[in-house]
């Protein structure tokens, strides 16, 4: 498995409605995140925000927009646009939602609680592609809870659940159950 991309952003980049173009981003993508136990992405604007409790850190499967490219189109696209902190290559990060894992990238464990889906916003039909925000529904990742202190990295790691995970099926949507609280979430 591998952390292909890492995010972190002090201010709103897709507030609002859409617009007609994507916002400049660049300044938001990292090479490592600090973690905090209960509080969230050191840098982030949403680290300490009681609101955002159960939502501190944002992890996505590369696939799952690799997928969507394919059904929509259109050329891959930046995983990064889809404005979650954390984007995975080989993992199943939609199992993740209700269970406890941890991510190791060298520097020790990260343990996160994933908890409800990470649904799209309508930006992600600018940004991305039209149809991105339908597409991504069921895909869109998972909203997790920072339980320890760590360093994630780009590059190899390792993630452990106690739910068995299939890479195969890490681009693959998964319905919402009763369990996921569903409600659009607010953009990055």
């Amino acid at each position: 498995m591998e952390v292909a991309g890492l995010l972190a952003s002090p201010v709103h980049r897709y507030d609002g409605r859409p617009g007609t173009a994507t916002p400049e981003q660049a300044a938001d993508h990292r090479d490592r995140l600090e973690i905090r136990g209960g509080t969230g992405i050191v840098g982030d604007r949403y680290a300490g925000r009681p609101a955002h409790r159960d939502a501190q850190v944002t992890v996505l499967a590369a696939e799952a927009l690799e997928a969507l490219a394919a059904e929509l189109g259109v050329a891959p696209v930046d995983p990064l646009l889809a404005r979650r902190n954390v984007v995975l290559r080989g993992a199943e990060v939609e199992a993740l939602r209700g269970q406890e894992f941890t991510l190791d990238c060298g520097a020790g464990e990260v343990r996160l609680r994933g908890g409800r889906p990470a649904n799209p916003c309508a930006w992600m039909d600018v940004v991305l592609a039209p149809g991105a925000h339908r597409g991504l529904r069921g895909r869109g990742g998972v909203r997790c809870a920072a339980l320890t202190d760590g360093v994630l990295r780009l590059g190899p790691a390792v993630l452990r659940s106690a739910v068995p995970l299939d890479p195969g099926r890490s681009g693959a949507a998964r319905p919402p159950t009763r369990r996921d609280r569903i409600a659009p979430d607010r953009p990055r």
